[in-house]
């Protein structure tokens, strides 16, 4: 049974899911850094694709993080 081409949607998210899984590979080596760096490239990604209430929650989230880790 053959499957039917992608349609350009399907590329996309395929190709997405893709590189993720390809950058999560290269970064394990680097441990919890760069678990880290990848989820701050993904948080970035919500946020400008949600708008201004996502950047204001990742703003507080932030602040917050770094309020309990800066004493």
């Amino acid at each position: 049974m053959s499957q039917r081409p992608m349609n350009s949607a399907e590329r996309r998210a395929y190709n997405q899911r893709r590189h993720a899984e390809q950058r999560q590979a290269m970064v394990a080596d680097r441990g919890p850094q760069g678990i880290a760096e990848l989820w701050w490239d993904q948080a970035r990604k919500v946020a400008r694709d949600r708008g201004e209430e996502a950047w204001a929650d990742l703003a507080r989230t932030l602040s917050n993080y770094c309020q309990r880790h800066s004493e």
